[in-house]
């Protein structure tokens, strides 16, 4: 006897399943400017084919001083981050100071390696401490830890690597490197079906951390691309 159809009465149709991993089909970039870091990230997550949040905030705290970029599982990188929050508010008590940078990229790390074959993450840590001023630290899936000047991470990355390449130079000004980050997200998400949304930035300096939201409406668009509908005026 054939097994009955997952929806009755629709040959061919398949349930959703709800054991579905949900995932961060994402864009997320950090740099370095002289002053301090820029972290942004589009706001799209999905679940395969269908996008389950259009509005995720994808940059997370670790510390007053240190922010983390997520992609891959967001149960996981949200694991993740919630386990570092905790050590580096432990390490801060402790110490009675700001924890550096590297310490809590290393924290990450560790929690990525150790659980390599259990979680599906990539993070960015960035942020700014007295002794290296801005840094941004990529860790890979599988724990793989880089300090570099810039990173970036999901399958939007993967379209703006000769954008990066050609307009990325050291010792932007913040409004520059602001630019910059903005305009690769904008790309990424233009040609990436699974980054989308609005657009968040954080600015790490020695004066504190400053946040942006960039609405979807006033994201403007590519080359080709239809722009934002707008309401028609009426007479």
């Amino acid at each position: 006897m054939p097994p009955a159809s997952p929806c009755p009465g629709l040959d061919g149709c398949m349930a959703p399943s709800t054991s579905t991993p949900v995932s961060m089909g994402t864009t997320i970039i950090a740099v370095t400017f002289n002053g301090g870091v820029i972290l942004a990230a589009d706001s799209r997550t999905s679940t395969g084919n269908y996008i389950a949040n259009r509005v995720t905030d994808k940059i997370t705290p670790l510390c007053d001083n240190v922010y983390t970029l997520r992609s891959g599982s967001a149960a996981d990188t949200q694991a993740i981050a919630g386990y570092v929050q905790h050590f580096i508010a432990q390490h801060q008590a402790e110490e009675g100071e700001h924890i550096n940078v590297k310490t809590a990229a290393n924290l990450v790390k560790m929690m990525a390696y150790n659980n390599k074959d259990n979680l599906q993450a990539g993070l960015i840590v960035a942020g700014y401490d007295k002794h290296g001023g801005g840094q941004v630290f990529s860790i890979s899936l599988g724990g793989t830890i880089t300090e570099t000047s810039f990173a970036m991470s999901g399958s939007g990355s993967t379209y703006i690597n000769g954008f990066v390449d050609k307009y990325w130079r050291e010792g932007m000004s913040e409004q520059e490197a602001m630019d910059f980050v903005t305009k690769a997200l904008r790309y990424a998400m233009t040609w990436d079906a699974s980054s989308g949304g609005c657009m968040r930035t954080v600015t790490i300096t020695a004066s504190g951390v400053k946040r942006t939201f960039i609405p979807g409406s006033d994201i403007p668009p590519t080359y080709g691309e239809l722009p934002f509908p707008t309401a028609p005026v009426r007479a």
